[in-house]
């Protein structure tokens, strides 16, 4: 799957059109949020961080499809259902240090890999993940 994006790490086009925009945009990130929160709720190297999440993680998935699809450059779906994202924010009552960050991109990537996503765009999709997922970090050290 997605393996057909030439030269990912150099088009111009947003991530939600490298994607399958809005054809099969929404499809993919939807299987992204669900293989993702699937790793994270078996693999064992992910337990400290689903931990931190709520044991039913269907409002989690919800909500972190919402946001990556407008993330992504596709529709803006949380910001409509609920306004700014306010990362940091909504973050600030769970300890973020730099093994929660790791363990959350441990589990993105996982599911790149696993989705068979194109070697430059899985690249270039963690690097700018984990800009995102340092952000959140609230706690020094691990």
């Amino acid at each position: 799957m997605l393996n057909e994006i030439e030269e990912a790490g150099s088009d111009k086009r947003t991530f939600f059109e490298l994607l399958g925009g809005e054809e099969k945009g929404t499809q993919n990130i939807r299987l992204l949020v669900e293989t993702f929160y699937d790793i994270m709720d078996s693999d064992p190297k992910a337990k400290p961080i689903r931990d931190m999440h709520q044991s039913d993680l269907t409002s989690a998935r919800e909500k972190l499809f919402m946001f990556l699809t407008g993330w992504t450059g596709g529709p803006q779906l949380y910001i409509e259902r609920y306004g700014h994202p306010m990362l940091r924010k909504r973050h600030l009552p769970f300890a973020i240090g730099e093994s929660a960050r790791d363990q959350w991109m441990y589990c993105m990537i996982r599911a790149m890999h696993q989705l068979e996503y194109d070697e430059a765009l899985m690249k270039k999709l963690a690097n700018q993940l984990y800009g995102v997922a340092d952000f959140m970090r609230n706690q020094q050290g691990h």
